[in-house]
C-alpha cells in the first residue's frame, strides 16, 4: 500500500481484500495454461468460485487458510469440526507438510481426482445451495385417514 494514503478501517479492508484477489487471480491465470487442466469443464467459472470461497476463508489475508480459517468454513458451511479433524483435514489436503492451505494446494485438492473430506464438503455445501429439497408454500392439507 503506499505510504501517501492514510486509509483506515473498512477502506484498507477492502484495498487489502483486492490485492489478495489479484495475487489469487494470477494463480488462476497458472491453472488456466496448465495442460493438466485444460480439460477441465468450465474451468474460469470454477476457479472463479473456488478464488471467491478460498479469500472469504482466509481470515488473516496471507494467503493461506489456517486453523481457524478452516473452522470458520466448516461452521459456516454447517459441517462444525473438532480440532483433530480439522488437524487431518489440513494434512489431507497439503500432505502433510504445512500447517496452512495455501490457494494452489486448495485449487489443485478442488480439481483434482483425489477424494479429500474437504473437497466432499464443499461440493456438497455447492449442491446443497444449487437446488431447494424443500418444497416451498405451507404443508397440504391432511385429514387422519391419509395418517400413516
Amino acid at each position: 500500500m503506499p505510504s501517501n494514503l492514510d486509509l483506515q478501517g473498512g477502506k484498507a479492508f477492502g484495498l487489502l481484500k483486492a490485492q489478495q484477489r489479484e495475487k489469487l487471480e494470477e494463480i488462476n491465470k497458472e491453472f488456466m495454461e496448465d495442460q493438466k487442466y485444460r480439460d477441465e469443464e468450465d474451468l474460469p467459472e470454477k476457479l472463479d468460485s473456488l478464488k471467491n470461497k478460498y479469500a472469504e476463508f482466509d481470515l488473516n489475508d496471507q494467503g493461506e487458510i489456517d486453523m481457524m480459517g478452516l473452522k470458520r468454513m466448516m461452521e459456516k458451511l454447517g459441517v462444525p469440526k473438532t480440532h483433530l479433524e480439522m488437524k487431518k483435514m489440513i494434512s489431507e489436503v497439503t500432505g502433510g507438510c504445512s500447517d496452512t492451505i495455501n490457494y494452489r494446494d486448495f485449487v489443485k485438492m478442488m480439481l483434482g481426482k483425489r477424494s479429500a473430506v474437504l473437497k466432499l464438503v464443499m461440493m456438497f455445501e455447492d449442491k446443497a445451495n444449487g437446488t431447494s429439497c424443500k418444497p416451498g408454500g405451507p404443508p397440504p392439507k391432511r385429514d387422519i385417514t391419509s395418517l400413516p
